[in-house]
Order: structure tokens, then C-alpha cells, then sequence
């Protein structure tokens, strides 16, 4: 064998070999990166219910009650307007006062409520100046907050030892598939402008929209409109063919984060979860807008969780 002939065999081979160098490093960092990836949506997925387990999750909502222009009595006893769970609660605790955009609280004496865990006897638990949620009154093992829906006036409940937080153990998925983590191109509005959104008791909110969202799957393209919340969180309802069959039948919750720079931005429908109607019957939430129903089945993100 001559130098020549010798030296075109090493080069070939020596060229084989950082080929197959380049195929092996290539394939150590894309299976690094889809376990990344796995171990990026269990831990956001444990993050989810672990919030929901919090006193202040879902699985703790135990009753919505609509108030009555004028005076609403409430306690655990049935000839109260606002009847609290048996055996939870004093059978007379006080009054829940509406008057036009206001509500009043006030406290029979000898019973214990706290505001904000400081003891409370009489006074004003919602305006217009008050958010939602700012006054939490609690009483043994409930808490209560007042909530506005359209022109509506309502008690939020929450059971600290309810049945749901209890018996919870886990939210069934499907499988993790990358297919499903997708680029998207976002379409900002030319000017501020509201789109309504309709809920499940039927009311409609002109709600704050944050731009279109396109992508394609299977290669074929498709769009979801986006409300915004805060400064550039994208909020997103949308519907599919699983709904009602695999998924919770009103469809299903997601966000994305608007891009600081250009019009790109990942729409992950792993991260796709149930609205807070799949875990109790005391939830409001928004329903998927006609153009946020896809005609396919996104089989990716949180299915049907109990009889809801």
C-alpha cells in the first residue's frame, strides 16, 4: 500500500468519525433538551396543584350567594337569606348590607369574625373603591370575600376543610409531546379595544384585547385571540374536539408572554389546564370566544377532571 492510498484511508476515516462525533453530540443535546423539557412541564404541573390545594385555591370554593338589594342575613341556620354549610358555622352570624355599589357587614355580638385576621364587628367589606379579594372575612373554618359579576353582587365561600381539597390527589394530563409547543406570530392591535367575553352565568365583559395569535399545526395555520392581562401576560380561552369527551367541556385555560421585541412568541398547549368551573360549581368563568374553537383535537395539556 503506498503513502498516497494510505493517507486517503485515514482521511476518510478520520472524517467518518467526526461525522458520527457531530451525530452523537447532536443527539445527546436534543434528548438533553426534551428531558429539560419533560422535567420543565412536571414541575410547572406540580406547581398547579399545589396552588390549588392553597386555602386560597379552587378546591376550597364552597358557595356563591347573589345578594339582595337591602339587608342579607347569614349564618349556618336555614331562615337565614344567605344559608352557610351545616355544622361549619354559628347559625346567626350577621348581616351582609347592599346598598347600590356598596356592602356592609355587620357582626351579631358574642360571635367571632375577623377581617383580615383582625376581629371585626361592623363596617364596610366592598365599594368601588375596594378590589376583589381585599377584604377577606373569616369565621372557624370558612372565609368569605364579595365578588362583583356584571351589575351582580355575590358572596364567595370558602370551606377550609372542604371534601374537593381532602379527597384531591392529582390532575390526569396527556402524554408530554414537543408537537405541541409551537412558535406563533403576534398581531398587536392597532389601538386599545375591548372584545366581549361571555361566562358561565351568562354574563358578557367587554374585556381589555391583547392581540392574534397565529401558528400552525400540521401544517396548517390557525389563529386564537388573546385578552391581556397586566402588561404582558396573554390570557387565552379556547375550545377543541376533546371538549366534553376527553377535557372539561367548556373548554380550556393558557397563556403565553407578549414578546418585548418583534412579533414571536411560544404558545406551549402543554401548559393547556382546566378553567376553576372543572373543580367546583361556584366558579364564573369566561367561555371560549366562536374564533378561539379549533377544529381539531389538542390532545396536549390537563383532561376532565372528576364528574365535571
Amino acid at each position: 500500500m503506498d503513502i498516497n492510498h494510505f493517507m486517503k484511508q485515514f482521511q476518510n476515516i478520520t472524517f467518518a468519525f467526526l461525522i458520527l462525533t457531530v451525530i452523537m453530540k447532536t443527539n445527546l443535546i436534543a434528548q438533553t433538551n426534551s428531558e429539560n423539557y419533560q422535567h420543565e412541564i412536571k414541575q410547572w404541573h406540580q406547581n398547579r396543584e399545589t396552588n390549588l390545594k392553597k386555602e386560597s385555591g379552587w378546591l376550597t370554593v364552597s358557595g356563591l350567594f347573589w345578594l339582595d338589594e337591602g339587608e342579607n342575613t347569614f349564618g349556618s341556620g336555614k331562615e337565614n337569606k344567605i344559608v352557610f354549610p351545616d355544622g361549619k358555622a354559628d347559625a346567626k352570624i350577621g348581616s351582609l348590607i347592599l346598598i347600590k355599589d356598596e356592602v356592609r357587614l355587620n357582626i351579631l355580638p358574642n360571635i367571632e369574625v375577623k377581617r383580615n385576621d383582625t376581629l371585626f364587628s361592623s363596617g364596610i367589606i366592598f365599594s368601588n373603591d375596594l378590589e376583589e379579594q381585599s377584604v377577606i372575612l373569616s369565621h372557624k373554618n370558612l372565609r368569605w370575600f364579595i365578588i362583583k359579576r356584571g351589575n351582580r353582587y355575590g358572596v364567595r365561600l370558602r370551606d377550609l376543610e372542604s371534601d374537593a381539597r381532602k379527597n384531591f390527589t392529582h390532575i390526569e394530563c396527556f402524554p408530554v409531546i414537543e408537537k405541541w409547543k409551537v412558535n406563533a406570530t403576534f398581531e398587536a392591535p392597532n389601538s386599545k379595544k375591548t372584545i366581549p367575553i361571555h361566562d358561565v352565568i351568562g354574563n358578557t365583559t367587554e374585556t381589555t384585547f391583547g392581540g392574534t395569535l397565529k401558528f400552525e399545526i400540521d401544517g396548517k395555520s390557525y389563529t386564537l385571540d388573546a385578552t391581556l392581562e397586566g402588561e404582558d401576560d396573554l390570557f387565552i380561552v379556547f375550545g377543541d374536539y376533546t371538549n366534553g369527551v376527553k377535557t372539561y367541556g367548556a373548554g380550556r385555560f393558557l397563556y403565553a408572554k407578549k414578546p418585548k421585541e418583534g412579533n414571536k412568541l411560544v404558545l406551549d398547549f402543554n401548559k393547556s389546564y382546566n378553567p376553576p368551573c372543572a373543580f367546583t360549581d361556584f366558579a364564573t368563568c369566561p367561555l371560549p370566544p366562536d374564533q378561539n374553537k379549533l377544529p381539531f383535537e389538542v390532545l396536549a395539556g390537563e383532561l376532565k377532571y372528576g364528574n365535571h
